[in-house]
């Protein structure tokens, strides 16, 4: 645990997840409440602060910055909890975290903030989660690094199973760092099908310059030791497979009994508040978060806002004014297609293309600044309120959610 300035007494908020909006949520909420007596606690089950958006340059072998949680912490009065939230008891507003010496093991809240995001979810086909890795954990990541490191240099074959922004980033960005792999990115749908045909285009001819194979239009049935199945019966070499279709959110949620949605999140009002339990909040992966153009699906881009949203609904509610609803729209979609090259689709507020989009070397400086935007953020907003929702999607957010 570390604490620094902790306030012996206060309204007790505790944060689940120190990712992208966990950590954003925490800062600043101490920052508007620093004088408050407010009594932040942020539980992780890493010390670590995981870029999620730079976890496919781990698993081409690339290493990134290690940022501990505590420096990102220091000086706001944050107390930080290393261990695993495993239980939640509305009823007591207590949570149980697994790993953490008493009294940290139950932690007691007036206000809850769940932030546990969301994972690759290997349990949609058979032998995934036995077979595959994923870019849930840098661990995760760099096992991969290392079993490819090993194929290269015998011309090994690698798959990557999912062709949304992700798996996209991941094959090309292994294909360039492991030029002796075979690397085959196998998706349901054309790469990047949510992008406009300019930019689909474009990624198409940079998967075809760096050598992967596409296999668009294909199920995987199932993840063998050495192979990936298709639905037609056809199999995929596949030395190694890195499975990036899907997500799923853990179930501490259902299980506490809140109103989750049929994919588990918390189903939330327009201020981002459990509908059943409103002292709790969810934000980002974990909430079902409904705008009047439709849901909000979980992305970087989507989840800090809610972030912010969360931390001034608190701040709201501490002081007697009425909350405000969340508006936000989708602005665009940045992928980097290795090291060199990348694309921009610029979108409009319910994530559907435009027309304009950017490539080149102009797009690699975009989606680096995107990357590491959020540490910027957390810096700044140890001093001052920064604003992360610059994207509150105009005329197409203003009317209420149906």
């Amino acid at each position: 645990m570390n604490a620094t300035n902790a306030r012996p007494d206060g309204h007790r908020v505790v944060v689940l997840g120190a990712g992208y909006t966990g950590m954003y949520t925490a800062l600043r909420l101490a920052h508007r409440t620093r004088r408050d007596g407010v009594r932040i606690t942020l539980v992780n089950p890493s010390g670590r602060f995981v870029e999620r958006l730079r976890s496919h340059r781990i698993a081409a072998g690339q290493e990134l910055a290690h940022h501990k949680i505590r420096d990102l912490l220091a000086g706001t009065g944050i107390t930080f909890v290393e261990g695993t939230a495993t239980a939640i008891d509305p009823a007591a507003r207590r949570v149980t975290v697994d790993g953490a010496a008493p009294p940290d093991h139950e932690l007691r809240y007036e206000t809850l903030v769940h932030a546990l995001g969301s994972a690759a979810d290997t349990g949609a086909v058979p032998g995934a989660d036995a077979h595959a890795f994923t870019l849930d954990s840098p661990g995760s990541a760099g096992r991969f690094a290392a079993r490819t490191a090993e194929l290269a240099a015998s011309g090994g074959a690698v798959t990557v199973c999912g062709g949304g922004l992700t798996g996209i980033e991941a094959a090309t960005e292994i294909a360039e760092s492991r030029p002796g792999l075979r690397v085959t990115l196998i998706s349901s749908d054309e790469p990047g099908g949510m992008m406009g045909a300019g930019a689909r285009a474009y990624v198409r001819r940079a998967l075809d310059r760096l050598g992967v194979t596409v296999e668009s239009g294909s199920r995987v049935a199932k993840v063998l030791p050495g192979a990936v199945e298709l639905a037609d019966g056809r199999t995929v070499r596949s030395d190694a497979c890195l499975w990036t279709a899907g997500v799923t959110v853990p179930p501490l949620a259902a299980d506490a009994g809140f109103a989750t949605d049929a994919r588990g999140r918390i189903v939330v009002d327009a201020a981002l508040r459990s509908v059943s339990h409103p002292e709790v909040l969810a934000i980002g992966d974990a909430a079902a978060v409904r705008m009047a153009w439709g849901e909000i699906h979980g992305t970087c881009q989507s989840g800090v806002p809610t972030a912010q949203q969360a931390a001034d609904t608190i701040v709201r509610l501490l002081r007697g004014k009425p909350v405000r609803p969340f508006r936000f729209g989708y602005v665009h979609q940045p992928v980097s297609l290795g090291r060199r090259d990348a694309v921009i689709q610029f979108t409009r507020a319910d994530d559907t293309p435009r027309r304009a989009y950017l490539t080149g070397r102009a797009a690699v400086a975009y989606k680096e600044l995107v990357s590491g935007s959020p540490l910027v953020v957390y810096r700044l907003s140890r001093r001052m309120n920064v604003s992360a929702n610059f994207f509150k999607g105009g005329r197409a957010t203003r009317r209420p959610a149906v």
